[in-house]
């Protein structure tokens, strides 16, 4: 194969990586060095990026990526045919695995995407997410990953819970997603630190494993100590939003799930009125096994996000004992995805410096 830059150098890590990781399900390299050839005088000049699923190279995003002159080199996995809500990846080698625990799923539904990153096949995959599709994988596989506000972004869902996403190795990578997918990107100047925070384990009804709660308390407490927040004396309770999500996915809402989304948003509009960050757990779980969870909900702290239209990111906050990568979710205003990623950028410098 020739070499075209940094295109030629993503295919060549796919050809060789991909095959252990199935984190594709097509990959296109005769269109993609072509492109990469004619994308050189444009902003992206020939970045490589992978797509959520087949249908991903018609989303929005990847048509905004590719104008700017990004090249997407493939179309990532998604889960298989009629499997259930505990998602995993179904690739062109069969299931996708997690790099760091290949006897682990990734996560889902923007699977492949968080896989290709993780593994440096790409440095930026579109993901979208109606539950938390981009940051369950995102955290449990270790790298960025951001939900927009609901609506920034053309979405196909018709409930409204899907946004638009992004998986990247860095907040930096989103940022150049952001400035590149909406048309008034604005920026914004770095936070002021410390950010004040309200700091809620579980949103006052998940049990979250020990372990995932005690990376993530660690991640806090570093973050505190760090300067780049202060936490405020409040507390983040939620009702479980399992049964208004379902009622809105299935199209029927319900009396109680209409209750449960009104109270939920009246909480979530009260905190943010009056501090600018919420800090939870990504997950309540580690990954589990290809077999599944069996009745353990991943998404018990993303999808409430999901229905109230906020902004969420995943940063890495570290590993549990056994090598499981864990998430910290960052949570602003509704339309503040900016200022979202520029506290993003300090809590990834100083969990990264801290170690």
């Amino acid at each position: 194969m020739d070499d075209a830059g940094a295109v030629g150098r993503a295919l060549e890590r796919i050809a060789r990586e991909d095959p252990r990781l199935s984190a594709f399900i097509e990959v296109w390299p005769e269109r993609a060095l072509a492109d990469a050839g004619r994308a050189r005088e444009l902003p992206l000049a020939g970045m490589p990026f992978a797509v959520k699923g087949r249908t991903g190279i018609r989303s929005y995003a990847a048509r905004r990526l590719i104008a700017a002159g990004a090249v997407p080199v493939g179309a990532t996995s998604v889960p298989g045919p009629g499997t259930a809500w505990q998602t995993w990846g179904l690739g062109a080698h069969g299931r996708t695995v997690n790099p760091w625990r290949p006897d682990r799923t990734p996560g889902g539904s923007s699977a492949g995407s968080a896989v290709a990153v993780a593994a440096g096949l790409v440095g930026l995959a579109t993901g979208s997410d109606g539950a938390g599709s981009v940051r369950i994988p995102a955290a449990w596989c270790g790298v960025f990953g951001l939900k927009t506000t609901n609506g920034l972004l053309p979405s196909p869902d018709r409930t409204g819970l899907a946004s638009a996403g992004v998986l990247t190795r860095s907040v930096a990578g989103a940022r150049t997603y952001l400035r590149t997918v909406l048309d008034e990107y604005e920026p914004v100047p770095p936070p002021d630190l410390p950010v004040p925070a309200v700091f809620s384990p579980g949103l006052g009804f998940a049990e979250v494993d020990p372990q995932v709660a005690a990376v993530v308390r660690g991640a806090v407490e570093r973050l505190v100590a760090a300067g780049v927040v202060r936490l405020v004396d409040r507390t983040c309770e939620l009702l479980d939003p399992c049964e208004a999500w379902l009622s809105v996915r299935g199209g029927a809402p319900s009396p109680r799930g209409e209750e449960i989304r009104h109270a939920n948003d009246t909480v979530l509009d009260a905190l943010f009125a009056r501090t600018p960050l919420l800090l939870t757990p990504a997950t309540p779980n580690r990954p589990h096994g290809h077999d599944g969870p069996g009745e353990l909900y991943s998404t018990a702290l993303t999808w409430a996000f999901n229905l109230s239209g906020h902004p969420a990111a995943s940063v890495p906050a570290g590993f549990t004992a056994d090598g499981c990568p864990v998430g910290l979710q960052l949570v602003a205003e509704r339309g503040a995805d900016v200022r979202l990623l520029g506290v993003a950028g300090a809590v990834e410098d100083a969990l990264a410096a801290k170690g």
